[in-house]
């Protein structure tokens, strides 16, 4: 069947409704195209640039008939940088967008009739990222550049003031990098993979203001090393610490696996509700710890935790959702493949003094088989917060086994999230699901939903 739309051509399109990256949505003879940066009422001239078997791509030409909450665009840089792509969008509909798409997915793809809370949304969504990743490189004028990646390349264009990072580890990043091109400092070249500098990352803890800067290089010296390390300190008295990490892998992957510590002891401390943890420069820690701080406790007071309960939670990370949920519960198990943020995890517990967790490091999936079936360790209740791609169906299968009498599943993906709970709601309810805006301006959201084991249908006496 032929398409009702050719590439290079122009057409006048109606938004609608928008997609899950803040896309929108158009038809054209029941044929869908989607445009990115469109609003859904808006009325546009389109230029179709991909078309596929049963869908197309198009880009804006002209809005003939702009949307009502279409604003004018307060960074220089976000059409190519494509990190904020709602920042077109008042803030307010950014989350009206983010909850109908989720909305829209779970209808798709669930058996039971879930309505979704209203999403909790940021009071100022401004400079909240407490990391930042800088790369460096050689422009198009061949002169030293650093700043972001442009969308879908590896072009980096420079960065004068993101709107969404910190503004004091913006600066310092700055002035690393111009300390780096007055030195004559070499700057890796991805394509020849020769060159020193690689990137430049920072980390700031949010409550604290300790400042981590890291040296990205493909190497192991810096030329003029100890200079460096003595001017950042210099005019940036809040860096706690500097480390070097080397990373010599032909590899799109950032951070190498050994770190040198220049100055400092190789971590930074911030603080989540009343917690206080270390961040090392391998460990995650969530980029915006305003509304992580948030959505622990969401999940925590979603979770029910009684003193008679033991919890595992599952992809621990540094361990701040389980010392969250420590206080609550008899015992908590934390399992994480990374081994740095496992010790920073045990840290973290020995720094706040709780003694009623127990973190693992190794894959999920093993360690979650090992602890129940090799140990007899129960869990009463489980909280999963994977990675993009979702729980294995090893770990699903385990839930089906040991039935634990809650789950509270925090994700990042909801595409994933809803295939999982798909598959858990044979055996559970969805009690409750709620959106977190971690990630104002962009289409990402961080998703906590709460299942509760069905109960078991007694048979009708005769």
């Amino acid at each position: 069947m032929k398409s009702p739309v050719e590439k290079n051509k122009e057409y006048i399109v109606e938004i609608i409704d928008n997609g899950f990256e803040g896309e929108g949505i158009a038809k054209i003879d029941s044929f869908t195209v989607f445009v990115p940066n469109a609003l859904k009422g808006e009325k546009i001239r389109i230029l179709i640039v991909k078309v596929l078997t049963s869908h197309a791509f198009g880009k804006i030409l002209e809005i003939i008939i702009p949307s009502k909450v279409r604003v004018e665009t307060d960074c220089k840089t976000y059409q190519r940088c494509g990190g904020c792509n709602l920042r077109h969008v008042q803030y307010e509909e950014t989350l009206k967008i983010k909850q109908n798409a989720v909305q829209s997915l779970l209808n798709k793809t669930l058996k039971s009739n879930v309505k979704i809370d209203s999403i909790l949304g940021m009071k100022n969504p401004y400079n909240y990222r407490n990391k930042a990743q800088y790369p460096i490189g050689i422009g198009k004028n061949r002169q030293p550049v650093m700043g972001v990646f442009a969308n879908r390349t590896h072009e980096i264009i420079p960065i004068h003031n993101c709107l969404i990072q910190d503004k004091k580890t913006e600066e310092i990043a700055k002035f690393i990098f111009d300390y780096i091109v007055k030195n004559k400092i070499s700057i890796y070249n991805e394509k020849t993979g020769k060159g020193l500098i690689r990137h430049i990352v920072t980390k700031i803890g949010k409550k604290t203001s300790q400042i981590m800067c890291i040296l990205v290089i493909n190497g192991r010296e810096i030329p003029k090393e100890k200079e460096l390390v003595a001017e950042i300190i210099s005019y940036f008295p809040k860096v706690r610490t500097i480390v070097k990490n080397i990373n010599t892998k032909n590899t799109n992957v950032i951070l190498g696996q050994e770190n040198v510590n220049l100055y400092g002891d190789g971590y930074i401390e911030d603080k989540l509700g009343e917690y206080t943890f270390k961040i090392s420069p391998l460990s995650f820690y969530q980029v915006n710890p305003i509304q992580a701080e948030q959505l622990y406790q969401l999940g925590v007071d979603m979770a029910e935790i009684t003193k008679e309960d033991v919890v595992f939670d599952l992809y621990c990370g540094i361990g701040s959702i389980s010392l969250f949920m420590s206080q609550y519960a008899k015992k908590v198990y934390g399992i994480e493949i990374i081994k740095e943020a496992v010790e920073m995890a045990k840290e973290n517990a020995k720094l706040n003094q709780i003694h009623n967790v127990k973190f693992i490091d190794g894959d999920v999936k093993e360690i979650f088989d090992e602890l129940i079936h090799k140990n007899n360790i129960i869990p009463n209740i489980i909280l999963v917060d994977p990675p993009r791609r979702g729980l294995d169906n090893n770990t699903i299968n385990n839930f089906f086994e040991i039935k634990p009498k809650r789950l509270v599943y925090i994700s990042c993906n909801p595409a994933t999230l809803a295939r999982d709970l798909h598959k858990l709601e044979e055996l559970y309810d969805i009690k409750n699901i709620r959106l977190v805006d971690m990630f104002p301006f962009t289409s990402h959201v961080e998703v906590v939903s709460v299942l509760g084991l069905k109960e078991e249908k007694k048979p009708k006496n005769q």
